[in-house]
């Protein structure tokens, strides 16, 4: 029982960490007129010293679900004998 509720809840959490990419994929399907628009260059004057972009935090968010995957499905205080 407390195994399938915590299976539960981790692919819940991974329903919800899935679901902006999911979004995003299907609203790029709808607009085939994508190919024609041009990228504008940014108005800043000097380059961001930030690195990564949104690949980043997207690996830090599955990395982050995994461990709390792992830890809530190992996670038994139920003792082993009788």
């Amino acid at each position: 029982m407390v195994l399938t509720r915590k299976a539960l809840s981790t692919v819940a959490a991974l329903a919800l960490i899935g679901s902006p990419v999911v979004a995003q994929a299907a609203t790029s399907a709808a607009k085939p007129v994508a190919a024609k628009v041009q990228r504008a260059a940014p108005a800043a004057k000097s380059e961001s010293k930030l690195g990564g972009g949104s690949g980043v935090i997207i690996a830090v968010v599955a990395a982050a679900a995994v461990i709390l995957g792992i830890v809530l499905l190992s996670d038994d205080d139920s003792p082993s004998s009788p």
